[in-house]
């Protein structure tokens, strides 16, 4: 019964959260509640006793979160972090609510039409093999596009200290 209090605080945590992270119109906020949603994750990997996996949430995600604050102070402009005053027209609003309700209902259709919901709730997956598939270099395993995207994050920050240097005159 606690455990069932407790995914109810988290979801509640993790879906306020990640909706005021979306809605804000402050950068470093919007970090902030994204720092949330990480952290009610991690909460959601303790309480189904997946403790390495809940330790390494909070030290990856948090470590970059802890990033985005760097880059959001160094790239973006004192006004900018101070407030940002942005209209949003009627018909931006209606059209990502049209795109967001036309996704949700593709999820849905293949959800359905594939019937992984029924078989989802019948077989169970150890954690064993899913970590062998991660870092597995063989058929179907993902060392190869975790490499690559460790690679392209490492890009990433690369030109985002090159955009954030300044030039001399």
């Amino acid at each position: 019964m606690a455990s069932i209090v407790v995914f109810c605080i988290l979801a509640v945590v993790i879906l306020g959260s990640a909706l005021l992270c979306v809605t804000t119109k402050r950068i470093m906020r919007a970090a902030t509640f994204m720092l949330f949603v990480l952290f009610g994750v991690a909460g959601l990997y303790f309480l189904l006793d997946y403790t390495y996996l809940g330790a390494a949430q909070i030290a990856v995600y948090a470590g970059g979160v802890t990033m985005i604050y760097v880059f959001a102070i160094q790239l973006v402009s004192k006004q900018t972090l101070q407030g940002m005053v942005e209209k949003i027209k009627c018909s931006r609003v209606i059209s990502g609510l049209l795109i967001s309700v036309i996704g949700l209902a593709t999820v849905a259709f293949v959800l359905l039409k594939n019937s992984f919901i029924s078989t989802a709730t019948t077989t169970e997956v150890p954690v064993q093999s899913i970590g062998e598939a991660l870092v597995g270099s063989g058929k179907y395993q993902y060392v190869l596009p975790f490499e690559f995207t460790s690679v392209f994050l490492l890009a990433c920050i690369i030109g985002g200290l090159v955009v954030s240097r300044r030039k001399e005159d």
